[in-house]
Parts: C-alpha cells; structure tokens; sequence
C-alpha cells in the first residue's frame, strides 16, 4: 500500500490565519490529501524536526516571517515550500487567501514547478577560537548591542581586507533577501536567479561604505574590532541569533543547502516587484519595432 499523500500545514496564529487553516484543510481531504500541522511533528535525537514519509509539500498561511519558520522546518527535505500571503509585502509568498482553493486543486494534480533559492552558510569564530555555525535564506546581520554606541568593522572579501568604519551594522543577503532587511538598508534588488552574495553597511562612518554585490563563490568576512570594546548581535533572518564578541570575525559563504519553492504562478520577477510594490508603470508601452 502506497503512503499517504500528506500536505504540511504552517500557520501565524491569529484568528484570520486559523480560519484559513480550516478551510484549507477542508479543501486538502476533498481532495484525498492528508493534512499534517507543524505542533504534529516529532523531533529527533538532535532536535531536529522529522518529517513523515509521504510530505509532498509545506503550505504556509502568513506573512514572510511564517514563510520563514516553515523554511526552518523543511530545510533539507526537498520538500517545497508555498506560501499563501496573509500579511503585508510578502516576497516569499506566491498566493493570496483568495486562492486557496485553486493551491489545493494544483497541489493535488502536482501542477507546479519548484524552484531553489540560494542559502548562506554562516560561521562566527571569536577570538579564542570558539565556533558558532547557523545559517539563512534571507540575510545575515551583525548588530550593534547599544544603541548608544556604534561599533567598528573590518570588512574583508575572499581573505582580503577592504574597509573598516564604524557604523550601527552590517548586512549579509543573499538575492532572495535583497528585497528584505537589505532593501530596507538601501541595497539593490536582486532577480533571485542571479547567484550572488550582497553586502549593505548600516548608517556606516566612512566614504566608501556602499552595498557591494560578489560572485557566489567569494566569502564575505566581517571582524569586530577588539578596540572599542562593544559586543554586537548575528541575526540571522531575524530568528536565530548568536552573540558577536569583540575580536570576533564573522564569514559568510554560499549555503551547501539550497532552498526549495513551490511555484504555482510562474512569472517573470518584473512582475512580482511591480505588484508587490504597486510600482507605477503608466507610460510603458513594450517593445517597440
């Protein structure tokens, strides 16, 4: 007998979120699927959640920070992830609540496509060797812990040094995070299908702090400098931290585990970015002959 096929279902847990949770699931068993909800997963030895056999994909109700928590889980599965937006901008969501019943028809059929967003690797090593390793879709920070008081960074790329000032931060992005923490800080907006890691200063103290963008293969390195003394903050995607001592040095590499996407509405980025922002596009009239 064949396993059943099963739907992960990962939900924000306000009243309108719940209220779509049932309804989706309603649609999954019309549908002969299984629904599973994130509080039924065991974890194993490590901590780590396990996922039974049979989950074909993750079905997210929420904004990107769920989207987020439902990445943690799966992370290397190859199960895909796909988002219903609940919240306000969502990138990382694909549908609207309006569409839930067409997800599940698709979802049924297997009509989509999946696509893989790049990960970074992140090491933190602090002056007595002690090494801390995590991991994100969206970005790595390193952050000031007083607001009183900026701290001061060596920045280097592929072990050469480039700049050092003093600044409330550092930003770490990948593409897929170009439109997050890193837009927000004045970075580029990168089509998440170029493979590049991003660098973005936070109100840096220096002429030549401006985002950089590198090769997907170059390392990105950030060292707190002893001299003054102030400890900062490693967020990554704004959920998993790690304390960043001075003397301490931060490397930031393409992940060895990329992330898998659900998509049920193909269509180019331009798109997405011009609905996502309500850009005005009045006057734009295509090719011309």
């Amino acid at each position: 007998m064949s396993s059943p096929r099963r739907v992960l279902v990962v939900s924000h847990t306000h009243e309108r979120a719940l209220a779509a949770r049932a309804e989706l699931e309603g649609q999954l068993v019309e549908h002969g699927l299984s629904a599973l909800r994130e509080e039924d997963l065991d974890t194993g030895p490590d901590g780590a959640v396990v996922l039974p056999e049979g989950v074909e994909v993750a079905v997210v109700l929420g904004g990107d920070g769920t989207i987020l928590r439902a990445v943690e889980l799966v992370r290397g599965t190859g199960v895909p992830v796909v988002g219903i937006n609940l919240g306000h901008v969502g990138f990382l969501a694909e549908l609207d609540e309006s569409e839930i019943g067409d997800a599940v028809a698709q979802i049924a059929r297997r009509d989509y496509t999946v696509e893989h967003r790049m990960t970074v690797d992140v090491l933190v090593r602090t002056a007595d060797g002690t090494e801390h390793r995590t991991w994100a879709i969206n970005e790595a920070s390193v952050e000031k812990d007083r607001p009183e008081r900026m701290i001061e960074l060596a920045i280097g790329v592929d072990g050469r040094g480039l700049e050092t000032f003093g600044c409330d931060g550092i930003v770490l992005a990948t593409p897929t995070g170009s439109t997050a923490y890193a837009f927000s800080a004045g970075g580029p907006v990168v089509w998440p299908d170029v493979e590049a890691l991003l660098l973005v200063p936070l109100s840096a103290h220096a002429l030549f702090a401006r985002p950089l963008v590198v090769g997907p293969d170059s390392v990105l390195e950030v060292e707190l400098l002893e001299r003054t003394g102030t400890w900062a903050t490693m967020w990554c995607d704004g959920r998993r931290t790690v304390p960043v001592s001075p003397g301490s040095r931060v490397e930031v590499r393409r992940g060895a585990e990329p992330v898998a996407l659900a998509r049920l509405r193909p269509g180019p980025f331009t798109s997405r970015l011009v609905r996502k922002f309500a850009l005005p596009v009045v006057g734009w009239r295509g090719s011309r002959p």
